[in-house]
């Protein structure tokens, strides 16, 4: 069987989240760079696999698939034993639900504010304009979301449950960029216990430097 082929750019939020629940789950891959700088990401040959022309998408012996938690889920339903999707139906409504929790209150905020944070630290060459205002008015809205979030932690030790899902990875990488960028994440004790294991995970460690690369042995 061929080994699966990720096509994105190595230092790439989304890239980097795929490249962490393949790691997770063990799983070889080689990463295609996409070098979104010089549009290859635009190309008609990337557009043909991804009709967004956005990034990453996979190649899994042949089978294509694009959109980062869509991706993400198909790997962790193909290796059931990993437990990170729950198949006990309550246990996977719960997993579904802390699932629509992060789309809907996690990253409308948290990718906006994760993205300034990146621009702030990005090689000047790259001529991205950081803008605190944006990562103040949005780090305050995600403050109030919090809120429900430390309530929800003081009961249970991950987001969907006593046990690690799919749900928390999908946190990666903009948890970790906004917590380089605000204390926000460390305000409430439980959040703060939840954030520090997250990011303490050997798949998140595994591309600090560098940013995503090839992996075929773990």
């Amino acid at each position: 069987m061929a080994i699966l082929k990720l096509h994105g750019w190595s230092i790439a939020t989304c890239t980097r989240r795929v490249a962490t629940v393949l790691h997770e789950l063990k799983i070889p891959f080689e990463l295609v760079p996409v070098d979104v700088m010089a549009g290859d990401h635009k190309t008609p040959a990337h557009m043909e696999k991804q009709p967004f022309g956005q990034i990453p998408y996979i190649d899994d012996d042949g089978f294509i698939l694009y959109e980062t938690r869509a991706i993400c889920r198909y790997l962790a339903a193909k290796y059931p034993q990993s437990g990170l999707i729950p198949t006990e139906p309550k246990a996977n409504a719960l997993f579904e639900q802390a699932a629509s929790v992060e789309l809907s209150n996690w990253d409308p905020s948290a990718s906006k504010a994760a993205l300034e944070f990146m621009k702030k630290c990005a090689h000047p060459g790259f001529g991205w304009p950081y803008d605190q205002t944006v990562a103040d008015e949005q780090l305050e809205i995600l403050d109030k979301k919090l809120e429900a979030y430390e309530v929800i932690l003081s009961k249970q030790r991950y987001v969907a449950g006593d046990c690690f899902t799919l749900a928390d990875l999908f946190y990666i990488p903009y948890a970790p960029l906004i917590g380089s960028g605000s204390d926000i994440l460390m305000r409430r004790p439980n959040i703060a216990r939840w954030y520090n294991e997250l990011v303490a995970r050997p798949s998140w460690l595994a591309y600090e430097d560098g940013g995503v690369k090839t992996t075929t042995a773990y």
